[in-house]
């Protein structure tokens, strides 16, 4: 099911996103070592698509009855979509330190879901007030910078932290400074927009 958070980040079709969630799983799956399967003609097709071999930003998440199971992702357009998202959900799978690798009895429970990112954007603030009056709730991805730490959240985090102040506050304890770091100068926020697909909701 696709979900575009804003027409800014459109561009893929639904074929395109579930051929993108096909080959997520197959990846995971072909890692574990299950029976590797050949995409049918409409997905080989759409993962041929010019608009997957283009170069985005993406995020591939895991969830498992309906928690977290990993999401692991990359910012900048390094590489086609279709090696990003590769290349991600292996590393959602097997590497997010967070969590154990995913195992063969799991991954029949595992939700996937796919995200594609526009280019984050520097965001001028003049201060925590007009930063709070800054970011739309439940649209804007944001990256928060201080110095070598750093940490983002997709713009599907508001949907647990609607509250602008509670949301920074998360982030900030992502990337390792103080909670109320953001009350304060010399950070550096960059947001950005999604569209995701996902296998179920």
């Amino acid at each position: 099911m696709a979900k575009d958070e804003s027409a800014q980040a459109a561009g893929l079709t639904e074929e395109q996103g579930k051929a993108l969630l096909w080959l997520a799983r197959e990846t995971i799956a072909r890692q574990l070592g299950l029976e590797a399967h050949e995409p049918g003609g409409d997905i080989a097709a759409s993962l041929r698509d010019q608009e997957l071999q283009g170069k985005r930003g993406t995020f591939v998440t895991l969830k498992e009855h309906g928690e977290l199971r990993g999401c692991i992702g990359s910012l900048a357009a390094l590489e086609s979509i279709v090696e990003s998202v590769k290349r991600n959900a292996l590393h959602a799978a097997f590497n997010d330190s967070r969590f154990s690798p995913v195992r063969e009895n799991e991954l029949a429970a595992i939700e996937l879901e796919i995200s594609i990112l526009t280019e984050p954007t520097t965001l001028a603030y003049a201060d925590a007030a007009d930063l709070l009056r800054s970011l739309q709730v439940g649209i804007d991805g944001v990256i928060l910078r201080k110095g070598a730490q750093g940490a983002t959240f997709l713009p599907q985090v508001w949907e647990q932290l609607p509250r602008p102040e509670d949301f920074l506050s998360h982030l900030c304890h992502k990337a390792g400074l103080p909670a109320e770091a953001w009350r304060s100068e010399g950070l550096d926020v960059f947001t950005y927009r999604v569209q995701y697909f996902a296998e179920h909701g």
